[in-house]
């Protein structure tokens, strides 16, 4: 098991780099119950969330106070806690959330789990004894990001689900470069998605993936494909039980395990065998061990088919229910009755419920009684001696104790003087006065300097860090703009839009970059006043290719949806503006993208309704902008979704797939919502809301707020009909810009159908 000290202190992160490799195991505690049978079946460490503030809001969470106690209570079991607090924030949540970090800072908590950038920035600047941790949510999967979190003073970062082990072996490299741990999604739930880049459950039910309220439409049924598929979006769980000796080789550090919604018997059903695995891998290098209590928790079958690298139809599962019956009875040949099978397999889980029943009932989560027993006489020191667990620690005072007819110390004053001994974790159960001689005086200060020496033991002995103010970021009083239009393209047939000397043209990059890097290089060099616009997703050589293409074309400036491209350009002095897929939703972020990264510019998030947007405080000299028309991209994946859905003749993905295929489909939910699934030559699957996003409300909303506003001319065929070449278009959103009513009207009236339902929701 792995000492806590190595992981919680940054001196001797080196250290640990250099021990023989045991491998963290990391669970998950979305309630008390849960955190107990983590704890129980053999945890290195758990990650739980509060009730505000942490990407699963379906779980229970649990309270400041309970976590406080859990924190004394995995330490006593050796196991580490980190806090999710993975998110996006929002502005006016931030006074709540600096009391918040106030307190953690004074709690002996092992890591805090991050998404969003000005939590990072607000950790790194002001929080420096707490460690910080990337979440999933991140989507950490090119070294230019573990080089721009290593900025933001990120000690781990918790890897992208949809990397091959080559690619994480490779990120690993990198990160303990940095002197960053790395962590792996073992077990549990499969996103078809990219974490951090899913917005179907914000716009089918308006809630957010990005504030913890998933919905999991992915899951949902739709109807029958032309593939013969229910779920065509429901993918198999993730399960590298039998892989440990590529993620030792690839040196991964920590190995998680998904779950915080699930309940305290499976936590411990899976936590144990993981552990039983790790001790036999240890012990006899052997990966073969006994998987099937996992196979009778819940379960939607097991896969794990982005490790291995082999992408494709296996992954998948017409059915996002339990797996468990299904599985006992394809062991048994389907030889007995379903009936024998279903009731044999809700003993067995019975039987598994007592055990983690019987494993966590001795642990227990409450706070600790404290003694003091007060003594002295006159012309003595004062002895404070504080008991508490079995243990005792003496106090004195600087000063003897003098007689004296007033001021002379009592209960009361004593109580008062202790009384920040009483916290979450500890409380005094009693304050013992009988060897204390009557009359006596001493400096009432002398007792404030007696009880901070004894909050200092109770505090690991670690010295109380005082409490910040949230920093003030100024608003400019007077901001008169006239806002410029924008374009994005796609396609070289539209560079004729570029001959519009007061527009800005973005041409949209390709994922796979590393086969359309000459192309792409001559067509820039051509066209010196074409914007790059690089995407969300840049794995390995396609990101070396992205990050040198930057270097060898010089922009004047770039905009891009990855953070790894943002420190290639912020590390080549390129002027570079945070694109829409960054999620940007509050001042402290624009903070720390313009004062650690050099960043000029941001698109605004399109999940923030006007009320939020007008809170933000930009810094100085720095731009706002915001797309208002676009198709909206609901997900993006590294799963081939025509699988499911129109079927393949292939039955695995290959190298020819991401750079040549071109594909549409359409697939529809049992609540008649629609969506296209859209594949460009050079990017990764997409799936779109049938409608685009048309928000002309926020011109008039919001008239001197952004610096510019971004149109979508792509050719992504959604339902949308706008029946108006595309110069014609540009014209007309020019005359919008220019608050021309008749140009609003026609452009609502012409375009359709459209909608702007997460601008009028917000998160």
């Amino acid at each position: 098991m792995l000492c806590a000290t190595v992981f919680g202190l940054h001196e001797k992160r080196l250290e640990y780099f250099k021990m023989p490799k045991n491998f963290e195991l990391l669970a998950p505690g979305g309630d008390l119950d849960s955190i107990k049978a983590a704890i129980a079946g053999g945890a290195d460490a758990i990650y739980c969330g509060l009730s505000h503030f942490n990407a699963r809001n379906r779980a229970k969470n649990i309270s400041f106070e309970d976590f406080c106690r859990v924190i004394k209570l995995a330490h006593n079991n050796h196991c580490q806690v980190f806090l999710t607090l993975n998110i996006i924030i929002l502005e006016s949540e931030f006074p709540t959330l600096i009391k918040l970090l106030n307190k953690l800072a004074n709690k002996r908590v092992d890591g805090i789990i991050v998404q969003d950038l000005g939590l990072f920035y607000l950790l790194s600047t002001y929080f420096e004894n707490l460690d910080v941790h990337a979440s999933t949510q991140c989507t950490t999967h090119n070294s230019g990001q573990i080089n721009f979190l290593k900025k933001l003073s990120v000690t781990r970062v918790n890897l992208s689900r949809e990397l091959n082990i080559q690619e994480i072996k490779d990120l690993t490299e990198s990160a303990h470069q940095n002197n960053i741990l790395t962590e792996v999604f073992v077990h549990g739930s499969y996103c078809i998605a990219f974490s951090g880049l899913c917005n179907i459950s914000s716009v089918v039910s308006g809630k957010s993936g990005n504030r913890g309220q998933c919905s999991q439409p992915c899951r949902d049924q739709y109807l029958t494909t032309s593939a013969g598929k229910d779920f065509p979006l429901n993918m198999k769980d993730n399960s590298a039980f039998f892989d440990l000796d590529k993620l030792s080789d690839a040196g991964v550090d920590s190995l998680k395990i998904e779950g915080r919604i699930k309940k305290f018997h499976y936590v411990y059903t899976v936590v144990d065998c993981w552990r039983k695995q790790l001790s036999r891998y240890y012990s006899q290098n052997q990966t073969q061990g006994d998987s099937s209590n996992l196979y009778k928790v819940f379960n939607r079958d097991f896969s794990n088919s982005y490790l291995t690298g082999k992408i494709g139809s296996d992954m998948f599962i017409d059915n996002p229910f339990d797996n468990s019956l299904q599985h006992l009875s394809q062991l048994r040949g389907h030889s007995e009755d379903k009936q024998v099978f279903s009731q044999e397999l809700y003993d067995e889980k019975e039987e598994m419920v007592k055990i983690a029943q019987n494993k966590i009932q001795d642990l227990v989560v409450e706070k600790t009684p404290l003694t003091l027993n007060i003594s002295g006489k006159i012309n003595s020191l004062l002895k404070v001696t504080m008991e508490i667990a079995g243990k005792s620690f003496d106090l004195y005072s600087e000063s003897n104790l003098i007689a004296a007819d007033r001021h002379c110390i009592k209960r009361s004053s004593l109580q008062k003087r202790f009384r920040l001994l009483n916290t979450e974790e500890f409380f005094i159960q009693d304050l013992n006065l009988d060897q204390l001689q009557d009359g006596l005086f001493i400096p009432f200060p002398e007792l404030s300097s007696m009880s901070k020496r004894a909050q200092f033991i109770l505090n690991g002995e670690r010295d109380i860090v005082a409490p910040i103010d949230l920093p003030v970021l100024k608003k400019e009083t007077e901001r008169k703009i006239n806002p410029s239009l924008s374009i994005l393209i796609s396609s070289p047939a539209d560079l004729n839009l570029c001959e519009r000397t007061s527009t800005d043209v973005y041409y949209e990059l390709p994922s796979c970059f590393k086969s359309s890097d000459p192309e792409l290089e001559d067509l820039f060099l051509k066209n010196k006043d074409l914007i790059p616009w690089f995407p969300p997703i840049l794995i390995g050589e396609d990101f070396n290719a992205a990050a040198n293409f930057l270097k060898r074309i010089q922009p004047k400036r770039i905009v891009t949806n990855n953070t790894g491209i943002a420190y290639s350009a912020f590390e080549n002095g390129i002027p570079w503006i945070a694109g829409p897929h960054l999620q940007t939703a509050n001042s402290f972020t624009l903070q720390a993208m313009k004062e650690k990264f050099n960043c000029c510019g941001a698109f605004l998030s399109n999940e923030l309704n006007k009320n939020q947007i007008e809170k933000i405080a930009p810094p100085a000299d720095f731009k706002l902008y915001y797309s208002i028309y676009h198709p909206i991209l609901l997900m993006t994946s590294r799963q081939c979704l025509f699988l499911q859905v129109t079927g393949c003749s292939k039955s695995t993905i290959d190298s020819s797939c991401l750079p040549e295929c071109t594909k549409t489909a359409s697939i529809e939910n049992l609540k008649d919502a629609s969506f296209l699934i859209d594949k460009q030559p050079g990017d990764y699957n997409s799936l779109f809301n049938s409608k685009n996003l048309l928000n002309l409300d926020i011109l008039d909303d919001l008239p001197d707020f952004f610096s510019g506003f971004m149109i979508d001319l792509r050719d992504i065929g959604t339902e949308t009909d706008v029946g108006l070449n595309k110069a014609e278009i540009v014209n007309l959103f020019d005359d919008s810009l220019s608050h021309d009513p008749e140009a609003k009207e026609f452009l609502k009236q012409t375009i359709g159908p459209w909608t702007n339902d997460q601008y009028r929701r917000g998160l």
